[in-house]
């Protein structure tokens, strides 16, 4: 199993696919969460098949994006399960990796360690000092399809969306939930 190769496979389908209106959801994006899948892997100790697995599922959780953006999660699925045997996955990996990609919907509810750490990876830029850089693409991109179209709709949806959303792993609550709180009182007060 070669994720190197992998990853350039979907690196390729990706870049080459997706609609130009996506300006958050974008292989830089898919880089990130996998980065950060990497960092989970280093401080959780995880080896093996589930490290490999959840590489995977990082570098594919948005792949539905290409051809839906309702639905995406299952449109990934959908890909993993036409793809990834030719990759040399067996029927237990996919229904893993599947599972991963299928716990990034929103509302999360992830019901395992590596679903816990791909739902934080997914979001971990709400805890960071990333968060109104990358925020701005999301802003944008909802912009360009449509989803709202001012400043203020804008930061309405963000104070709604951080108040109902947690992280799952011990460490994003420690060293991810308290400036993702910051971020909201800051927006709260911007008001």
């Amino acid at each position: 199993m070669n994720i190197s190769r992998f990853k350039r496979f979907i690196k390729k389908k990706f870049v080459e696919n997706i609609a130009s209106d996506y300006t958050y959801h974008t292989w830089d994006h898919v880089m990130n969460v996998l980065d950060v899948c990497n960092q989970y892997i280093k401080r959780y100790g995880i080896s093996g098949n589930d490290a490999y697995l959840l590489r995977t599922a990082a570098l594919v959780h948005d792949i539905g994006f290409l051809w839906s953006q309702a639905s995406h999660e299952q449109k990934g699925v959908e890909y993993t399960l036409d793809i990834l045997p030719d990759w040399g996955y067996s029927d237990s990996d996919i229904k893993i990796i599947d599972g991963l990609i299928l716990a990034t919907q929103i509302p999360q509810k992830p019901s395992t360690l590596l679903e816990q750490i791909i739902c934080d990876a997914d979001l971990d830029y709400l805890g960071t000092d990333k968060f109104y850089k990358i925020g701005e693409t999301l802003f944008q991109e909802m912009k360009n399809l449509g989803h709202l179209s001012t400043r203020k709709e804008w930061n309405d949806l963000q104070i709604r969306f951080l108040k109902s959303h947690t992280y799952h792993t011990p460490y994003a609550r420690k060293f991810r939930e308290p400036t993702k709180q910051k971020h909201l009182q800051d927006l709260i007060s911007e008001q």
